[in-house]
């Protein structure tokens, strides 16, 4: 569990920007979807040398050629639906402008102050009305494997929300 421990200490949960940082973090939260985080963190050096580290602009180009390359590849998840997604959600983001997928995601972040800070796991939610229009908005956009609760734990991962709880020793640095 260091793995996952060094992740939540100094990544999960502080703000990411950027139309490819995102656009990774949007492929991982798929790949996730039905999985354990930590089957994805471990892979997560192989998604990026998979992925041409998500580049945007070159997962866009990926030929049905390249989608059978990722089939065979043992250092990823090799889930046909979700390579096809991935690359699908490339495309997708290729034909915003730049720095759009990083405007939309981000103006689904609620006002930090209107939310109660959670005490337990308990007091997380699966998702909340702004992941539900993150997930629709995106999907307006051609996004695919972005449900509500893949959209809810995207916004976590990536700071618009703080669920690190109350008395976490990461809650006041991010």
């Amino acid at each position: 569990m260091a793995d996952y421990r060094v992740y939540h200490d100094t990544e999960w949960g502080r703000p990411v920007h950027g139309d490819d940082a995102l656009y990774e973090r949007v492929s991982l939260e798929a790949f996730q979807s039905g999985l354990s985080w930590l089957t994805i963190l471990r892979r997560r050096e192989g998604f990026r040398a998979a992925f041409a580290d998500f580049s945007i602009k070159k997962v866009a180009e990926f030929t049905e050629a390249d989608e059978e390359r990722l089939l065979a590849d043992p250092g990823i998840i090799r889930n046909r639906a979700k390579i096809a997604a991935t690359i699908a959600n490339a495309r997708a983001a290729a034909a915003l402008e730049p720095g759009e997928l990083s405007e939309l995601i981000w103006s689904h972040a609620p006002a930090p102050d209107g939310r109660p800070v959670p005490r337990t796991f308990a007091d997380v939610p699966a998702i909340t009305p702004e992941s539900t229009a993150l997930s629709r908005d995106l999907k307006k956009h051609g996004f695919r494997f972005v449900g509500p609760t893949t959209a809810y734990a995207l916004m976590q991962a990536c700071g618009l929300v703080n669920d690190h709880l109350a008395d976490c020793h990461v809650r006041d640095a991010v």
